[in-house]
């Protein structure tokens, strides 16, 4: 059983993606060029749940962002506002969002012949919820947070913040898989958990209380 990461960026930057196998990197990180590739790429893998770091939706006509947005916001951690859909064309800024939907078409295409689940989440909320808010650079707040969670199969070479956000994915969708997460409207969010127990998928003193469960 295996679960994937989807980073997703705009067609310049492209797509980073890893999949996790229990506490393992089975596949990845590594950057994808396009739709097409990521699906291919997936079909290797047959995950339970994938899970894009992406906006499923946009804003209701008339809003600047999603209810589920303030929410986390308030809950947890600083978000990007994902505006109404007439906002999103010929807007560069928002590339990586079209981007993104385009891969939810096409997931949503597979999914009930293949059985995935395909899930929306924030890896910065899910970074904040392991390591506690962010004091210092986003890279180096988020690589020790990784390297406190000893997952094998991290590659050798320097992994970068796409790569990292990828796996952070990967572990939200198992942990989603697991029970271990709460949901901020559409956002997916883990449950509060230290960051040396996220590969186990539960706190040694027991299941741990979800953050801003609802």
């Amino acid at each position: 059983m295996s679960w994937a990461g989807i980073d997703v960026g705009g067609r310049r930057k492209g797509f980073h993606g890893a999949a996790v196998d229990g506490t393992k990197v089975i596949k990845g990180p590594h950057r994808l060029g396009g739709v097409d590739e990521v699906m291919r790429w997936l079909f290797a893998i047959e995950p339970e749940v994938v899970a894009l770091d992406s906006p499923k939706t946009c804003a209701r006509r008339g809003e600047r962002s999603r209810e589920c947005e303030r929410e986390l916001m308030k809950a947890i951690c600083g978000i990007r506002w994902t505006p109404e859909a007439a906002e999103l064309e010929g807007n560069k800024y928002y590339e990586w969002i079209r981007c993104g939907r385009e891969l939810y078409e096409a997931l949503k295409r597979e999914t009930s012949r293949r059985g995935w689940q395909v899930i929306e989440v924030f890896p910065t909320a899910s970074w904040t919820v392991w390591a506690g808010k962010r004091g210092e650079t986003r890279a180096r707040w988020t690589h020790e947070a990784l390297a406190g969670m000893k997952l094998e199969g991290l590659p050798s070479r320097r992994i970068n913040q796409d790569d990292r956000d990828a796996i952070a994915a990967a572990l939200t969708a198992r942990l989603h898989s697991e029970g271990q997460t709460t949901n901020f409207g559409e956002i997916v969010v883990p449950a509060q958990m230290c960051v040396r127990c996220v590969p186990a998928g539960r706190c040694r003193s027991g299941t741990p209380s979800a953050v801003g469960a609802r």
